[in-house]
């Protein structure tokens, strides 16, 4: 959604990239459709491509043991600041759950040089991500956003969702047992809230030790920040 906003904000073509739009079985056609995006960004420009899951077409090579892995690393390098392609114009973003991944290369100056941390949301954000889930719900008015957004840290947007999902189906559960129809509820969303707990914090407990221990570039100070403010 950051990428969709930055390419509105700049009026630029929005290229949207997953895995599978790179990914060939056949020896160097991964490169060739590789090579294709950023030609059509070129030609389109102001442009925006955005990769998601970069980690899978960005990968350590040290990592890698398929030669053909390695040259799509190195095809990627090429497009991004080789000597004989012209980016001017064209906005690169990637996204991706561990950065730590990624090639060293890739983090270079004029390439993936810039780090943005998208924290899980704060309370605030929470209220009115439940708001906008509880609109239009059967009974999702009487339902306390606020109140929940305080018992809910840690729990990202698609938390949230499930959240909201599984009070509804105990709604619906309580509606086949009444034979009646029972509207949502906070005792419904409270019970809700004992199944489904934050799956950030599986991430922010692994990211703490790469934020502590692998930080000499500085790019993980916005994680260690959010840490020290939030790790309790």
């Amino acid at each position: 959604m950051l990428a969709r906003a930055t390419a509105g904000e700049c009026n630029a073509t929005f290229i949207n990239v997953v895995i599978s739009d790179i990914l060939d079985m056949y020896i160097g056609e991964s490169e060739k459709k590789l090579h294709a995006i950023f030609e059509q960004a070129r030609q389109n420009t102001p442009s925006v491509i955005f990769f998601d899951e970069i980690e899978s077409l960005a990968a350590k090579r040290q990592h890698t043991r398929e030669a053909t892995s390695a040259k799509l690393v190195s095809q990627f390098l090429s497009e991004l600041d080789g000597f004989a392609q012209n980016n001017h114009g064209v906005l690169i973003l990637g996204a991706t759950n561990v950065p730590w991944a990624l090639d060293p290369a890739f983090r270079r100056p004029g390439r993936f040089d810039r780090v943005v941390f998208i924290a899980p949301p704060d309370v605030d954000a929470r209220t009115d991500i439940l708001k906008g889930l509880l609109k239009d719900r059967p009974g999702g008015e009487s339902v306390d956003a606020q109140k929940i957004a305080r018992l809910t840290s840690g729990f990202s947007g698609a938390d949230l969702m499930n959240l909201v999902e599984t009070a509804v189906d105990e709604a619906i559960d309580h509606s086949i047992e009444s034979g009646e129809e029972v509207p949502l509820n906070q005792t419904f969303v409270k019970e809700a809230l004992k199944e489904v707990n934050p799956t950030t914090l599986e991430w922010l407990t692994m990211a703490r030790n790469y934020a502590k221990y692998a930080n000499d570039s500085g790019q993980y100070n916005e994680v260690l920040a959010f840490l020290r403010k939030h790790g309790k």
